[in-house]
């Protein structure tokens, strides 16, 4: 922008059925911080500015002014939280004090904050015609996970959309954890990888399947290093019915922030 700064980044595209539309939600950056805006398409190359995601409070837990990014919408309508259809999104506030620079700050036996270490699902609802234009206010939520495993102890956040398998809603999330230095064990050296989730079709907020380990490590050159080292972070994925595997996912993710790599994922 004229005299520096901003940006548009971290893109997920999900067709919505409902809205007949594209979405897009991608972080939206300014002096203010990281934001989930949101944008629609009829065919991919041409695209609309919905605006900046609006969320109201929720049981004291506030998300006006804080940073937020990894977002990502359902392709169909589910059911929210008091039992209506609604358009769901996937988010990961990053509240004060739980981005992975700040939690490996703290004692290893720290406690997680239920509500501020969360990926969450945030809904919105529409009365009447479906509007395209009107998805970016989301009235109520609910906590989706938050980290357990060694391998996501630093931070979750989200990672591909949610895309429709045949054992409930799938997707790659993101886990941070810090590998230290045996040579210097107050050196810290963050690793981000990534593992699975499995929703109930029919209530997304619970989850089926989770990964204890992590599906995607970083391994090899390419992926240790490059911007930021350590990094697989996955963003894409397609169920290959074109090829008659509606089983087999293709995942595209970040390799240290510097290049695309693309892994397979099979459901028995």
């Amino acid at each position: 922008r004229p005299g520096g700064g901003g940006g548009c980044e971290d893109p997920r595209i999900t067709y919505v059925e409902a809205l007949d539309h594209y979405v897009m939600t991608y972080t939206a950056f300014s002096r203010f911080g990281p934001r989930i805006a949101l944008a629609i398409s009829e065919d991919l190359f041409n695209w609309r500015r919905v605006g900046l995601a609006r969320f109201l409070p929720f049981e004291g837990v506030s998300f006006d002014g804080v940073d937020d990014k990894d977002a990502s919408v359902f392709p169909v309508q589910v059911s929210g939280p008091a039992g209506r259809p609604a358009y769901a999104m996937v988010h990961r506030p990053l509240f004060p004090g739980t981005r992975p620079e700040e939690t490996m700050l703290q004692a290893k036996a720290r406690a997680i904050d239920q509500d501020r270490e969360c990926i969450w699902i945030s809904y919105c609802h529409q009365d009447g015609k479906a509007d395209a234009h009107k998805v970016h206010q989301f009235v109520s939520h609910r906590k989706l996970a938050c980290p357990v495993a060694a391998w996501e102890r630093l931070k979750i956040g989200g990672g591909t959309p949610p895309i429709l398998s045949s054992r409930g809603w799938l997707m790659f999330y993101h886990g941070v954890q810090d590998l230290g230095s045996a040579a210097s064990p107050n050196r810290h050296h963050l690793c981000y990888a990534a593992g699975a989730m499995v929703l109930s079709k029919t209530r997304p907020t619970h989850i089926l399947y989770r990964s204890s380990e992590p599906a995607l490590t970083p391994d090899g050159p390419l992926e240790m290093t490059g911007f930021v080292e350590n990094v697989v972070f996955p963003t894409g994925i397609d169920r290959r019915d074109d090829i008659g595997a509606p089983d087999r996912f293709d995942v595209y993710y970040g390799m240290a922030d510097s290049r695309i790599g693309v892994a397979r994922a099979d459901l028995a």
